[in-house]
């Protein structure tokens, strides 16, 4: 009998496109995954994925399979929801985010949703967030919106630029904007969740910066405690500064990021969920430019 547990691994290995990144996503041993996949197999008859060193790809059979595979993924999550939505009136909602998120604005994001839905929230990558609102597994996603990225099903909230934050004594904080060049000499504090961090490694490198690092952290608060510490210095987007850091501009550092929400459009789809959401929403876009109103006077 086909159990959630194989629905679950092969739609893994679909969205991770190779069975290690599947067995690390859904935390299950590769060979654990490896034999599920096979037992699937056997059950449906057919062979599923054509494997080899480069790649992993359905077979036709595969391919036949997974949107039954979406459906029966999307049924398991609706009777997941259906015993705790009576008990607390609300329907769940899976909820994921990205690490960097402002804890102040994921607070409004929260609380909002929470008037209408029973939530559960987890953290992720902008990837793996988006492969498991594909997948099915979530139901709302907060990432990074992508250029021209506007479904019905992608709701924007604010747009931000990436700055340099230094420490409020720093030397340099009293200026507008700097060169490159003139951070060579910095000690940088690396913010592993920040989604640019390859791009500004390579754009710290072009300008042939080099700085020594004084701490590499998952933790953004920790990292900004720091900046204002006058440990190091760090870039991130402008929404996370704190008291007692700077924004400076550094020049030809242009990037910027539009946070958004990304809609499992099935989900969406359902009557009583679309009525809820559209509620929240309207709320959450409201509170988000109100937000970042303040923010910018102050």
């Amino acid at each position: 009998m086909i159990k959630r547990s194989h629905i679950r691994q092969f739609l893994a290995v679909v969205d991770a496109g190779s069975f290690t990144r599947a067995a690390q996503q859904i935390r299950v041993t590769q060979p654990a995954l490896s034999t599920g996949i096979a037992d699937l197999e056997r059950l449906v008859g057919a062979p599923l994925f054509i494997r080899n060193r480069r790649q992993i790809r359905l077979t036709e059979a595969g391919g036949r399979f997974l949107p039954i595979a979406r459906d029966l993924e999307r049924g398991f999550r609706s009777a997941d929801g259906f015993g705790r939505a009576e008990e607390s009136d609300k329907p769940v909602l899976k909820l994921g985010t990205i690490r960097s998120v402002p804890g102040e604005f994921f607070q409004i994001v929260a609380t909002l949703l929470s008037r209408d839905f029973a939530l559960e929230i987890s953290e992720n990558s902008d990837s793996e967030l988006r492969a498991a609102i594909h997948g099915g597994r979530l139901n709302i996603a907060l990432v990074p919106l992508r250029q021209g990225e506007r479904e019905p099903s992608v709701i924007p909230l604010y747009e931000e630029p990436f700055v340099m934050l230094v420490a409020a004594d720093h030397p340099l904080a009293g200026q507008g904007e700097v060169g490159p060049e003139e951070l060579a000499t910095e000690t940088m504090i690396a913010r592993r969740s920040c989604e640019l961090l390859d791009a500004t490694s390579r754009f710290f490198t072009r300008h042939r910066v080099r700085p020594r690092f004084a701490l590499r952290s998952d933790s953004d608060d920790r990292c900004l405690r720091m900046v204002a510490a006058g440990v190091g210095i760090t870039t991130a987007p402008a929404s996370l500064a704190i008291d007692g850091v700077v924004a400076i501009k550094v020049s030809g550092y242009d990037f910027r990021r539009e946070l958004g929400l990304l809609v499992d459009p099935a989900w969406l789809a359902q009557p009583e969920m679309e009525q809820r959401l559209s509620r929240a929403l309207a709320a959450l876009q409201r509170a988000a430019a109100d937000w970042q109103d303040a923010r910018a006077n102050g």
